[in-house]
Formats: structure tokens, sequence, C-alpha cells
């Protein structure tokens, strides 16, 4: 109580002499130019530090992928590997571990895909691994960095495998 009463008094003698009003602009602008200075970085800080590299699914490991050989069984891969991504449910039994990484500017901008991975494991009858493959984006085209081969479309044919379905239209 003692200090209000002194600093009521002090601020009014100085308001009198004129010099308070002068130092209170002052101090009112210091601290008014110190708050935009502290808060203006930190509001915008959310959308401009953004590093925006994220990987979605499977995370994988290369020591472990290697470690994947033909004729494992299924037990052996789902120890060394974990749960599939996704399964198939036609042409055979395969397990595939999907990975894909996006990338994004600017925190409210829609992310770019930048790679995407799919490592796929291919059962036999026995459930024993067949053969493996880990497919990639080259170029925007499914690539399988395993056998360095595209995959295309359909089943390959054969010259008189042709010849003899397009008698068979006549």
């Amino acid at each position: 109580m003692l200090f209000g009463i002194a600093a009521r008094a002090r601020s009014k003698t100085a308001s009198a002499s004129g010099f308070g009003s002068v130092r209170t602009k002052f101090a009112l602008k210091a601290a008014l130019s110190l708050g935009l200075a502290v808060g203006l970085p930190l509001a915008l800080g959310g959308c401009l530090g953004y590093d925006g590299q994220v990987v979605h699914g499977y995370q994988s490991d290369a020591r472990s992928l290697d470690q994947v050989k033909v004729g494992a069984s299924a037990e052996q891969i789902l120890t060394l590997l974990g749960t599939p991504t996704t399964t198939s449910t036609v042409g055979g039994d395969a397990w595939y571990y999907v990975t894909q990484v996006t990338d994004r500017d600017i925190a409210f901008l829609q992310p770019k895909l930048v790679d995407q991975r799919v490592f796929a494991v291919y059962f036999d009858k026995n459930k024993k691994v067949e053969r493996v493959a880990n497919y990639g984006m080259q170029d925007g085209k499914v690539f399988d960095f395993v056998s360095r081969t595209t995959p295309t479309a359909g089943a390959e044919s054969t010259f008189l495998k042709g010849m003899f379905v397009n008698l068979l239209h006549f």
C-alpha cells in the first residue's frame, strides 16, 4: 500500500511537469513494438517453418527387407516385417507393405506424392516365399527395383496365338 501511494504521488508530479506523458507515450510505443516483434514471428512460425516431408504407411528397414529370402515361411515373414499393409485376394497369395512419402511446402497446401514403395512378398501354395518384389515410382511409372523391370498390362501373347484367336472370330 505504501508503494501504491508513492507511485501515485510521483505520477501526479511527473504529469504536472510534462515529462510523464512523454515517458508514458515512449513506454507504450516501446511495449507495442516489442509485442509486435515477438508476437508476429510466433504467429507466422506455424506456416513458415514447416518441414513438410512425411512418411506414411510401412516404415521399411533395408536390413530387414534384405533378410526376406525365397523359401521362408509366412510366419517368418510376419515376424520379420510385421503385419502387411494389405494382402491380395485375387490371383494367388501375396502380402504388400506400402510406404508413401508426401511433401508440402506450406502447412495448409495440398501434399504432393514424392515417393511410393510397395514391397511385395509372393507365396506359393505351401505358404513359402516364392518371390519378392520392391515396386516404386520411376518417372511416374510403377517399377520393380529388385528385377529392374516395368510390368506390362495383360498376358504375354505370341504371334501364333494371335493368329488363331483372330481366325476363331471369323
